[in-house]
């Protein structure tokens, strides 16, 4: 969004959002340290919940999703009398965006909401959302050092900016390898752990004459580009100063190897399918590399058709995997009774025993290390290993780039790239329009 929205947006909510104390020119530095230190902890939430409070959640949040959303809520309104948390569904991540933005100028604001952390920087700067940390830090009403650090390092950082808390996580995905297990029994072949190992099962696993290629990759495979550039060794983009950074040797040679296998033949995109779930459940190809949230799609369309399970992306110079997904956070315009009530059910929705049912229902990711650990998720997992492929890369683990303009960014990325690999363009010309492509949609976005 442009500097001129951005500011009239700021000066319609200025007269609202002034009582809330939230306004910073803030960075897109994440520093956890600061806010979580015990020695801050202070008694300062004065606020109660005297009588029933009636809060709005949008999100965006479909089927099965929906409904496993849905049951925990209700569940949290069961817990105790006094808030009640009501679901507003606003269809895609693209409309809740915009809903978001057009109820923000309409002085119509929910009080929480789903959203992806460059929302977030451009909620910061505009005042919009609330800085938790207080909530966070509250002797009464906040979580204790052993609880926050708790919560998976990667999930806590990307909700941190500047040492202030903005939200918590939610739904949390990565991408991982799907293989299909006939194939690769009947090959005598092992799940790849490098590019090298990539590359040659791959070429292994294809078959001209069945029409089997060896590796499916997403329409949306510029999207995960950050990943391959830092696999490589690379930065995709400077954080502070918003510099596009991919357009170097390290972001050559990534985009050399996926177009390297495109040509070969052993490798694919989507097409026409739109995603690689179902090719590769019909067995059109021998891997793919895909969201772990996709973990029951892939079921679906497997069943009946072949054996399949997964295994960490294999890496590069480095292993680097970005975890991605959307946050809850809580507007400014909320009254303080609003926000208590909110905080309390962002509480509820992270909970060691809540995350845990949310990632058997849904392919998402436990958020907290005590889910991990905890004997009834071990038990799904060994029962179901592909769902503990996920959290297998948190230490390689890291969030997506949080500029304002990040949606635009990510689009001129994946233009070029899916451009390059059909073949439309060579990987010198397509990395330099994605480079110029990407921080122009940076500047416009300033």
């Amino acid at each position: 969004m442009k500097r001129v929205l951005l500011l009239a947006i700021s000066a319609i909510l200025t007269f609202v959002l002034a009582a809330c104390g939230n306004g910073s020119s803030t960075t897109n530095s994440s520093n956890n340290e600061k806010s979580n230190s015990k020695s801050e902890r202070a008694s300062g939430i004065t606020t109660t919940i005297d009588k029933p409070v009636t809060i709005e959640f949008w999100h965006a949040m479909t089927g099965h999703l929906g409904e496993t959303l849905q049951k925990m809520t209700d569940d949290f309104n069961k817990s105790q009398d006094k808030i009640t948390v009501k679901l507003v569904s606003q269809g895609n991540y693209g409309d809740l965006s915009k809903k978001v933005m057009a109820s923000a100028k309409a002085h119509t604001l929910p009080v929480m909401s789903q959203a992806y952390e460059d929302w977030m920087t451009q909620y910061i700067q505009n005042d919009l959302i609330t800085d938790l940390t207080p909530y966070l830090h509250d002797e009464k009403y906040g979580l204790t050092d052993e609880e926050f650090n708790d919560i998976v390092k990667v999930f806590r950082d990307a909700n941190t900016w500047d040492g202030k808390l903005y939200g918590v996580p939610f739904n949390k995905s990565t991408e991982i390898l799907y293989y299909n297990t006939d194939m690769f029994k009947e090959n005598n072949l092992e799940a790849p752990t490098t590019w090298e190992e990539l590359r040659h099962v791959a070429q292994k696993l294809t078959n001209k004459d069945k029409k089997i290629v060896g590796l499916g990759l997403e329409n949306s495979i510029g999207t995960s580009f950050p990943t391959w550039v830092r696999q490589a060794g690379g930065t995709f983009l400077e954080e502070g100063s918003n510099k596009i950074m991919f357009h170097s040797p390290e972001g050559k040679e990534a985009l050399d190897f996926l177009n390297g296998m495109m040509i070969d033949g052993i490798a694919r995109l989507a097409g026409e399918d739109e995603y690689m779930s179902n090719p590769f459940g019909r067995g059109d190809t021998g891997m793919y590399i895909g969201s772990s949230a996709g973990i029951p799609f892939v079921s679906q369309a497997a069943e009946g058709n072949i054996n399949w399970s997964a295994a960490p992306l294999p890496k590069g110079k480095e292993a680097a995997t970005s975890f991605q997904g959307t946050n809850i956070t809580v507007f400014s315009s909320a009254t303080d009774e609003e926000k208590l009530a909110a905080w309390e059910y962002m509480k509820f929705m992270t909970s060691k025993e809540q995350t845990i049912f949310w990632a058997k229902e849904t392919g998402y990711l436990p958020v907290r290390t005590s889910a991990l650990e905890d004997p009834a998720w071990k038990q799904y997992v060994e029962e179901n290993p592909v769902y503990g492929v996920g959290q297998l890369q948190f230490e390689s683990g890291f969030y997506d780039p949080r500029p304002i303009g990040a949606f635009d960014m990510k689009n001129a990325v994946s233009k070029e790239v899916q451009s390059v690999l059909l073949g439309q363009k060579t990987v010198d010309q397509g990395l330099e329009d994605a480079a110029k492509g990407a921080q122009n949609a940076l500047d416009k976005a300033k």
